[in-house]
């Protein structure tokens, strides 16, 4: 894969798609400023672009030092520009764009925020979910709702299995906690928990992860799941959608 992740702040991913054309990089999101100038800087690499999934602070605040610091290119949400400020270029939902050899689709997928935007690059089989969707989670609802946050995960649910998956935080720890209380009997979830914390205490990062997987174990995306729904005790009428808000609230007080 060409891309390039580390910790950062506490539990935030940094992450550097490298063009194998050039000597060109991409940042998703800029959560500190100096740690990606620092990677670019030890891998020979320039920073044309920076691909901003939302305007949360800690997938923002380092942009202006890079946009001064190399003049990359900013892409991001438009519904989100005045909060972020300084875009190059504003972005709609199924937006086709290039950076260097790549062919990007902006994906909108709001419910975190109103206007997050994930990065799908399909020849690269690649998918960039921010915190929209995490290894066996998925993200706060703060600014939508429920069933916006599930129409979001569905759209990326339906990417071609084989997608990698890069997330905007090492949560899948703590997801699988919760995860196993709500689908314990799910072998590929019992598979893919003890994977995470094997890497974990290797203190490496358990990502990427491909959708195939995902789908087998995200309960968030397993919400048709009738082990979920036994758990639940929900009636036959209740909803997919209103299966995902309650496990979302159950995530919320974990």
């Amino acid at each position: 894969m060409p891309v390039e992740q580390f910790l950062c702040r506490s539990d935030n991913i940094a992450l550097l798609l490298h063009d194998k054309a050039s000597k060109d990089s991409i940042a998703i999101d800029a959560p500190d400023g100096p740690a990606i100038l620092a990677a670019l800087q030890k891998a020979g690499r320039r920073l044309a672009a920076v691909l901003v999934t939302h305007h949360h602070r800690d997938h923002t605040e380092g942009l202006a030092l890079l946009k001064r610091e190399t003049g990359a290119k900013i892409f991001g949400p438009a519904l989100e520009a005045a909060q972020i400020g300084a875009l190059d270029s504003e972005l709609q939902d199924g937006q086709i764009f290039t950076c260097g050899s790549f062919t990007i689709t902006a994906i909108a997928t709001p419910g975190h925020t109103l206007g997050e935007i994930c990065y799908y690059l399909p020849q690269q089989k690649l998918v960039f979910t921010g915190d929209c969707l995490f290894s066996l989670g998925c993200g706060r609802i703060f600014e939508g709702d429920a069933a916006m946050m599930y129409h979001s995960l569905q759209k990326l649910a339906a990417l071609p299995p084989a997608t990698q998956i890069y997330c905007g935080h090492e949560y899948s720890a703590d997801n699988a906690r919760f995860a196993c209380t709500v689908e314990p009997d799910n072998p590929a979830l019992q598979q893919r928990a003890a994977e995470i914390r094997a890497l974990r205490a290797a203190n490496r990062l358990t990502l990427p992860v491909s959708l195939a997987q995902e789908r087998a174990t995200n309960p968030f995306l397993r919400c048709d799941s009738a082990a979920i729904r036994a758990h639940l005790a929900a009636a036959a009428n209740v909803t997919e959608a209103q299966i995902f808000a309650r496990l979302r609230q159950l995530k919320d007080a974990f």
